[in-house]
């Protein structure tokens, strides 16, 4: 049996479960055959959302011309930027940099380089110094993309390896997640307890957004401090400093120019698009590439470049690239126009190359041309010679080659508990309502709700009508009302399943039962759920078995509005039907939520009190119970920017005081049932059974 917070379970919830016909049997369709794209209704309506936001900001810096305006828009981005990131560290703490061990080459030297960007949070590095002409030497600050092996990867060795050989001094490290700073490292496997790092990233990045912080905090912050050390060394002109690097690297090329005036050459390969064009295909990428609410804020791509303005700034494209070769073009277009009106049009370029993703050959003889012309005042048009890589373990700086073996010390993980720690509060119960509107932007529509018809069912003491209702424009939630044969104005249950309204609407299932006992029952499908779930998969793509619906997820975020508050607002309509009906009693409606729907049901409570008792099942404990922990799965979808800032789960059920809230059965960050002595310890403060 189900472990539960209340001895006396409603017999319904705790019934065994019954067999269940298939959503798709003829018996559960909803007759939307006139909805053809209803899978494709959530991302289109949050791309349409977008799309008006881009559009607004697309007027305001078409008015950009001067350098005061470009001043302007710097101090904007880094403003929205910084508060994105949940701020960076207020101090820049000693860096205790060592040289590990010395690589001596034809023509240059590798030192391999530990230092901590924070206090114990190591950060492993390759320095390439040249061993000709004479110092100081021009600096390129080399980020690092999400390919395998970090500092080692062949086409970064080609780079580095080129740079010092013609006389820069160039520094690379590891990226959290890669290379020798895995951060969920898994001792038994010897490696990621996930496959690929953008995971890694992404289980971290959830956990940042829950404090109100991003994962790029760290990831920036490091890149700044690795930028200390590299100027801190004394082969080194600090007045001739380039930054580059492709994809992750990219992402962070842009980030580091857009942050730090110390930076006067830029040139992201393979990375500087379009928001637009990026949501019109291959949509979000991982969490430290995405700085919520950013679209919201009236930022693009395009705000990297202004940032940094009228500073030379080369971007390397690729036209076969999944990063759109149109979004860069029209950002180019975009920048161009400003820069020329800056009189500084010979230091914006765009190089495109016919070929994939990759900081490849075409591209890398174009960076060195840049980097002669600005920080060199020559032309560099020497074709690259071959480069052999270096083995990774050649490269490495610890002797296990894993930071987390060999010296241990802080992680992403680590070091978000702490921040989380130091910022939880003590929420006031009747406050807590409006801090709680105020974080989801929580506006359910007041126009007269739309309800369209499409037939019904006739059980034995009770008939389903199918309907679909529209709680604002661009959503359609398909719904199933159930109405048992008695007359009178009956109590209402508004029942929210993760999996759908047809989870438990076979014969025998938990809907049927709810209705036999005399209740009426609406069961929705809530945006993105049952027949308006995107089911389509990435091939070899891990993100859907741990991050769910992860682009419409992000895409909320980005916009400003998480799903937890789009499903509220979903939720608050359906209340709003179950009202008007005349088979139900308006002051006698409870909630009954399930799964991935379980946590918008909560919020919605706190917010609407026509919900008079809540039954939650199979619902996540906490967002403290998944900062807690290093991994955690189906997560996201029920992610609350800033949460923890202002209160947690436990909190949502204490504010419901005195209305009652029964709990069944709540889940680990894991999706595993937690004993019920944890659960009633989690709840204590809450009028809970």
């Amino acid at each position: 049996m189900r472990p539960t917070l209340s001895c006396a379970l409603l017999v319904l919830l705790a019934s065994p479960a019954f067999p269940q016909q298939s959503p798709s049997s003829p018996d559960f369709l909803t007759g939307l055959s006139d909805f053809r794209t209803l899978r494709e209704m959530l991302p289109n309506y949050l791309n349409q959302k977008a799309f008006a936001l881009l559009d607004a900001r697309r007027d305001t810096v078409s008015r950009i011309s001067t350098l005061d305006d470009v001043a302007r828009r710097r101090a904007l981005l880094r403003e929205r930027l910084t508060r994105a990131l949940g701020g960076l560290p207020a101090e820049r703490t000693p860096l205790n940099p060592r040289t590990v061990a010395t690589l001596d080459r034809d023509g240059y030297r590798i030192e391999k380089v530990i230092f901590e960007s924070q206090p114990r949070f190591y950060v492993t590095a390759n320095l390439y110094l040249p061993k000709s002409g004479r110092g100081p030497y021009p600096a390129i600050l080399f980020p690092l993309g999400h390919e395998a092996g970090a500092k080692s990867h062949h086409a970064w060795q080609s780079v580095l390896v080129t740079a010092a050989k013609r006389g820069y001094v160039a520094l690379a490290w590891d990226p959290v997640g890669q290379g020798e700073r895995v951060q969920l490292f898994d001792p038994d496997l010897g490696e990621s307890k996930v496959i690929r790092s953008t995971t890694e990233h992404t289980v971290l990045g959830i956990q940042c957004l829950l404090a109100g912080d991003n994962i790029a905090r760290y990831t920036i912050w490091d890149g700044l401090r690795a930028l200390d050390y590299l100027l801190s060394r004394p082969e080194v002109d600090p007045k001739r400093v380039a930054c580059t690097g492709n994809s992750g690297g990219g992402t962070h090329t842009a980030y580091l120019s857009a942050l730090d005036d110390r930076i006067q050459v830029a040139a992201p390969s393979c990375y500087i698009t379009s928001w637009r064009r990026l949501l019109l295909s291959i949509g979000p990428q991982d969490a430290e590439q995405c700085l919520p609410p950013f679209i919201a804020d009236g930022l693009d791509h395009a705000d990297f470049i202004y940032a940094f303005a009228p500073k030379p700034y080369l971007m390397l494209t690729a036209i076969r690239d999944f990063f759109s070769i149109s979004g860069a073009r029209e950002t180019y277009q975009e920048v161009q126009r400003v820069y020329d009106s800056l009189g500084a049009a010979e230091k914006m370029k765009m190089v495109e190359a016919d070929d994939g993703h990759g900081y490849t050959l075409p591209r890398r003889q174009a960076a060195y041309q840049w980097f002669a012309r600005w920080l060199k005042n020559s032309d560099d048009t020497e074709p690259e010679v071959p480069v052999t890589p270096e083995p990774e373990e050649i490269l490495n700086a610890t002797p296990t080659g894993q930071v987390a073996t060999s010296l241990g010390g802080e992680t992403v993980h680590s070091l978000n508990l702490q921040r989380v720690r130091h910022l939880r509060p003590r929420p006031n119960p009747r406050e807590l309502p409006s801090q709680v509107r105020e974080l989801l932007h929580y506006a359910p529509s007041q126009a007269r709700l739309t309800v369209r018809p499409f037939g019904t069912i006739t059980r034995s003491g009770y008939r389903i009508e199918k309907l679909v209702y529209e709680p604002e424009p661009g959503i359609v939630i398909p719904s199933l009302l159930f109405l048992p044969d008695r007359p009178g104005r009956l109590p209402a249950i508004l029942y929210v399943h993760g999996r759908g309204k047809s989870a438990e609407a076979a014969p025998g299932g938990q809907l049927e039962q709810l209705t036999l006992a005399g209740n009426v029952v609406l069961a929705p499908d809530l945006r993105g759920f049952g027949e308006t779930r995107i089911t389509s998969l990435e091939a070899g793509n891990d993100f859907p078995r741990f991050f769910g619906d992860y682009h419409s997820a992000m895409k909320g975020l980005l916009i400003g509005k998480s799903l937890v508050a789009m499903r509220a607002e979903d939720i608050a309509r359906g209340l709003d039907l179950l009202a008007a009906r005349p088979e139900v009693d308006p002051d006698r409606i409870d909630g009954v939520g399930r799964d991935l729907a379980a946590v918008p049901l909560l919020h919605a409570a706190v917010l609407d009190p026509r919900l008079k008792r809540l039954t939650l099942e199979d619902m996540l404990i906490s967002y403290q119970s998944v900062v807690a922990v290093k991994i955690h799965r189906n997560i996201f979808e029920n992610v609350v920017q800033g949460a923890l800032r202002s209160y947690d789960l436990p909190d949502l059920a204490a504010a419901l005081s005195p209305r009652p809230v029964t709990l069944v059965n709540l889940l680990d960050p894991q999706g595993r049932p937690v004993p019920q002595s944890r659960a009633k310890q989690t709840y204590l403060s809450a009028n809970v059974k």
